[in-house]
């Protein structure tokens, strides 16, 4: 593609991303599924471009509405690429060039992008709330939770994540992954705490990797991996995930229990359940049932004292994805905030 195709699709992307309650990189899947003309080298320019965005929205929004204009995907993007360098009258000429360029820059859009130009993003007139990318509603919470550690917490959690795999033990062993991770040019190192996993350096879509394809690898961040390996679910144990969504850590414990005993995935949602079963097929795993949970369910009660092992992973707010998902940090709100923790409960 060229430049201007790569920053209309950026554009799209984050209109698509704004206007949509599903995590950005579900979003991002599914855009770039649905566009197969669009190249990995592409993918990760746009990615970039957005992500880069996502995680500097509020002080990007902060300048724009300061200079007379709104915070739209648009002059967002270009607002960021301004801050990271740029020089207007270079991006100008990518705007209306082309079939499928996003169409030219306005006056009254101009006249705000080109104050922007040659400054820096971060401005001491900023409340908290912008210059930490967070709700202002949950400055106090995290300033109390934090104290004088809350700017350095707040500044890696806009970093970009890392990807992290775990390593599926009974399709093969870590270094197995790794070389065929390697074979399909995506180099990985071992993870510091976990002891199946295995860490990229940035986002990259390895789904169509052999490692993946074949089940030895799957998708999970690390602090996943030690919350499965802390439940010590071993061989013939009876095991319920009773949060158990698509099976992530379902998947995990099948592999310590070397597929032997019983695990019970419990969830909410019939979708999540149904997704988990492509997992676990391409994982090997055979020794996990599904079980949805409804109102009403007597299912429950009758199992009390009959697991072994029960993993509860209660519905959160999600502030450990925002790395990944810095979008999730504009749509936090005080009442969800309030409705989750009677859910935990």
């Amino acid at each position: 593609m060229m430049q201007s195709g790569r920053i209309a699709a950026a554009i799209e992307l984050l209109d698509t991303i704004l206007d949509d309650r599903r995590p950005a990189d579900a979003v991002a899947n599914a855009y770039f599924r649905d566009r197969r003309y669009i190249g990995g080298g592409d993918r990760r320019e746009i990615g970039a471009m957005v992500w880069d965005v996502l995680r500097t929205r509020r002080r990007l929004g902060w300048w724009l509405v300061g200079g007379g204009g709104e915070p739209s995907p648009r002059l967002l993007v270009v607002a960021s690429l301004l801050f990271g360098g740029a020089r207007l009258a270079e991006i100008e000429r990518f705007f209306g060039v082309e079939r499928f360029a996003a169409k030219p820059l306005s006056r009254p859009e101009r006249g705000v992008l080109a104050a922007l130009e040659g400054g820096r993003l971060d401005h001491p007139d900023m409340p908290d709330g912008v210059r930490l990318e967070v709700p202002d509603w949950l400055v106090p919470r995290l300033a109390a939770r934090f104290g004088p550690e809350l700017h350095a917490e707040m500044a890696a959690m806009s970093e970009q994540a890392p990807l992290d795999l775990r390593v599926n033990l009974l399709k093969g062993t870590r270094e197995d992954a790794a070389a065929a991770l390697a074979r399909d040019g995506h180099p990985a190192r071992p993870t510091r705490w976990s002891p199946w996993g295995l860490r990229l350096a940035a986002r990259q879509n390895i789904t169509q990797s052999a490692a993946f394809r074949d089940g030895l690898v799957e998708i999970q961040d690390e602090g996943s991996q030690l919350v499965a390996r802390l439940a010590g679910a071993g061989p013939g144990l009876r095991v319920a995930d009773y949060c158990a969504g698509a099976a992530g850590k379902t998947l995990a414990m099948a592999m310590t229990m070397e597929n032997k005993g019983h695990i019970v995935a419990c969830d909410v949602s019939a979708p999540r359940l149904e997704a988990a079963v492509k997992r676990l097929r391409r994982a090997g795993v055979h020794n996990v049932e599904r079980h949805l949970l409804e109102a009403g369910d007597k299912w429950v009660k009758r199992q009390e004292r009959r697991f072994d092992r029960v993993l509860v992973d209660a519905p959160c707010t999600g502030t450990g994805t925002w790395r990944r998902n810095p979008d999730a940090r504009a749509r936090l709100t005080e009442a969800d905030l309030q409705e989750l923790t009677v859910k935990q409960a």
